[in-house]
């Protein structure tokens, strides 16, 4: 499984870096980013991605 975000479609609002801190970071720049492919704590990224407001984190 891979876990992209499309930098220029997010918006920052940070939903994913909540549902799962281990994979999503919202950096200085106000956009998301992957910082691990896993989550250990057992969440479901599929669902984190469909909860993104403007669906640009995509699993593969």
């Amino acid at each position: 499984m891979k876990i992209t975000v499309d930098v220029s479609t997010c918006v920052g609002c940070g939903l994913c870096e909540s549902s799962c801190p281990e994979v999503f970071k919202v950096e200085g720049d106000g956009i998301a980013h992957v910082i691990a492919q896993s989550c250990k704590e057992g969440h479901n990224l599929k669902e984190v991605a469909e909860s993104c407001p403007v669906n640009c984190i995509n699993i593969s």
